[in-house]
């Protein structure tokens, strides 16, 4: 029989998880005031919270700066691009690994997850040459490879651990009464999976989102996302910190409104084969 928790306990771990969600959320709530904010009252000291000349002027001159919707729609083409071709890819894979392991399996898995060790930086020269000799350089479809390709050994493994805590004979039934291998992962593994699927691409969609180095340096205008949008308000005059955030609220609105009306299934999703 599980003790019960103290309410002193309860409270202690509370405050705590108040405290560290606060201190996440802080960030971000600045950003958003300080988009409100004058120039000269966004680099002031000490700074004012509340109490200031609110103005939407940062807004209005970022939409006449900069196209936003089209930065904003790359983003979207790109990060639910990558992440469906990854999610084609990654499925067949990590079932193969889950129901039909090799003795190679988990050094596969290993190799995989190491590649996201290296320093992005050491490979972007030849992925740059590439790139520019298949005339993918500032392109939607280069940018969505080069996301699926830096994501896919998250992807793999995510699915992978999903999968194992499947039962295999249900599998086995399913070749038993005549069915295909397509067939054995679209409508049976799939479903049974459809939590862990969902985290996997929700987190996925907000890794491509967010991902800066590959975009600034392999997209000028035509495929530059949001990140490429936040950075060209960095210049060599300095920062405009109440532009930029301004900038930095557009970008992020759409992924943390997307965050908050799935956080149920991102939960469920995480938590997927926790508790048999």
């Amino acid at each position: 029989m599980a003790r019960a928790i103290s309410p002193r306990r309860k409270a202690f771990f509370t405050l705590i998880g108040w405290t560290i969600g606060l201190a996440i959320f802080f960030p971000i709530l600045w950003t958003f005031l300080t988009s409100f904010k004058t120039e000269g009252e966004a680099i002031a000291s000490p700074p004012s919270l509340l109490f200031f000349d609110w103005t939407t002027e940062n807004y209005s001159e970022v939409q006449s700066r900069s196209d936003y919707f089209k930065h904003a729609m790359n983003s979207v083409v790109i990060s639910f691009g990558s992440t469906i071709l990854g999610l084609l890819i990654a499925i067949p894979s990590a079932w193969a690994m889950a129901f039909s392991p090799t003795k190679r399996t988990k050094d596969i898995l290993m190799w995989m997850l190491s590649t996201k060790m290296l320093p992005p930086v050491g490979v972007l020269v030849p992925i740059y040459l590439i790139f520019r000799d298949w005339n993918l350089l500032d392109t939607r479809l280069g940018l969505t490879i080069v996301m699926t390709l830096i994501n896919l050994p998250i992807i793999v493994w995510m699915l992978y651990t999903y999968f194992k805590e499947i039962p295999g004979d249900i599998l086995e039934a399913a070749r038993m009464d005549g069915a295909s291998l397509a067939k054995e992962i679209v409508y049976v593994l799939a479903p049974m999976a459809v939590p862990g699927i969902a985290s996997t691409m929700l987190l996925n969609i907000i890794l491509a989102w967010n991902e800066a180095f590959w975009t600034l340096n392999l997209s000028a205008a035509k495929a530059a996302p949001l990140t490429a949008f936040i950075a060209s308000y960095s210049s060599p005059e300095g920062l405009f910190w109440a532009k930029l955030s301004a900038a930095s609220t557009l970008a992020i609105a759409p992924i943390l409104v997307l965050g908050w009306f799935s956080q149920r299934q991102l939960v469920r999703g995480l938590t997927f084969g926790a508790v048999k």
